[in-house]
């Protein structure tokens, strides 16, 4: 069967995407009330963690820009996004008869929204999606009746624009009998309007910030090798990382005013317009290394990609193209002798700006002689199937992957 979004080698392709609305700049969030009447959406329920919650100086923007559309905060999101907390925000979102979610803060609060909208939209107990998310590693999310979603990041992860969501479940909560884990996707699951204010960003703490830069960061590193890219993400891809490459650099140095955090809001949203799609994603081989060591590894996200990303290019490099010019333009290192060489660097050169970790050894990571587990973890990874055209990858050459990051 053909793939319905045509290799990048192809002239021809396909692009089936409906995006949120997009607003962005600084104090954007003041008109989160008009927004809401445009959409039609009358009570909003703010879901965010506890510390988001309890800062004015992020809180008090949204509910102040939410005016008397504001039906009550939901602040107990927490990092492992667990089904029993969207339980709860579900017991408080129909308490306070909120029709909308405004996810406020990180990628794990706005994992927690879709999941409590998907809960929302179902007639099945809580008991029965357990076991379902136990069994399967997903919830069926009903055909309608979800309730919208309103996203306002306050990290530059990118996880803005998708239609998809992370889900665990602890025995603890009676839901499943062990540790579960898993996802739900579906169109409906899109945000109905983004609202990426830079100032709402630079209340997060700047190693928060630093960390979930290099996840964004690598999005529109591989939606441009992707064998599922198009010319419009190519475009938007490569305009992001112009502007993440020079804003995060500019961040490494200390630099945090307002220009600094513009030019970084600007290319997150950018990187990540297109790469969540009905057909797929774009996200590929270095996030599959991230699932990998992150899943049952005490290893922050974006921690692993700044590790893994320079040993997965050079691999990458070495087996194929990987677009290798749109990525040395998109970096600003067309010119160089060896252009493979100079996109590594550059990426590298990234990580140490933001202060992260550049070794496996030195984070709390998998032993060595756990890297045959960890290898396969990753061959089985989802996102393996966008890899690059003809890049067949192997267990033994995945560990090898390893042992240049150790």
């Amino acid at each position: 069967m053909t793939d319905p979004e045509t290799p990048t080698d192809d002239p021809s392709f396909r692009f089936e995407y409906d995006p949120a609305i997009l607003r962005a700049g600084p104090g954007c969030v003041d008109d989160l009330e008009t927004e809401l009447a445009t959409q039609g959406f009358d009570r909003a329920l703010v879901v965010c963690g506890s510390t988001v919650g309890s800062t004015p100086a992020v809180i008090d923007p949204v509910t102040e820009g939410l005016g008397d559309r504001l039906a009550g905060v939901f602040a107990e999101t927490t990092p492992e996004k667990r089904l029993e907390t969207a339980v709860d925000g579900l017991e408080r979102m129909r308490a306070v008869e909120a029709d909308v979610l405004v996810s406020l803060g990180g990628g794990s609060s706005l994992d927690t929204a879709k999941v409590i909208s998907v809960l929302a939209a179902s007639n099945r107990s809580p008991d029965v999606l357990g076991r379902e998310l136990a069994d399967t590693g997903t919830i069926a999310v009903p055909d309608d009746g979800l309730p919208p979603i309103v996203a306002i990041p306050t990290t530059l992860a990118g996880a803005d624009l998708s239609m998809v969501a992370g889900v665990t479940a602890s025995p603890s909560s009676g839901l499943v009998d062990e540790e579960a884990s898993g996802g739900v996707g579906d169109p409906q699951l899109m945000p109905a309007a983004v609202f990426a204010d830079p100032e709402l960003v630079a209340t997060t703490p700047r190693s928060v910030l630093a960390a979930s830069a290099m996840n964004g960061f690598d999005k529109g590193i591989e939606t441009l090798y992707a064998r599922n890219a198009t010319p419009i993400t190519d475009a938007t891809a490569i305009r992001g990382l112009e502007k993440l490459h020079e804003g995060l650099l500019a961040f490494g140095r200390g630099s945090d005013d307002d220009e600094t955090f513009g030019t970084l809001v600007e290319g997150i949203l950018l990187v990540q317009y297109g790469i969540s799609r009905p057909s797929g994603s774009t996200l590929s081989i270095v996030h599959a290394f991230g699932h990998g060591l992150t899943r049952t590894y005490d290893v922050q996200q974006g921690a692993a990609h700044a590790i893994v990303a320079p040993a997965v290019l050079e691999y990458l490099f070495e087996h194929v193209d990987g677009r290798r010019e749109l990525l040395a333009e998109a970096l600003e290192v067309s010119e160089a002798a060896e252009p493979a060489e100079a996109i590594v660097d550059a990426v590298d050169n990234i990580g140490d700006a933001l202060g992260l970790p550049s070794r496996l050894r030195d984070v709390d990571g998998p032993d060595r002689s756990e890297f045959p587990d960890v290898a396969e973890a990753i061959l089985a990874d989802g996102m393996m199937e966008n890899a690059p055209a003809g890049l067949e990858s192997t267990s033994e050459e995945i560990e090898g992957v390893l042992e240049r990051a150790w």
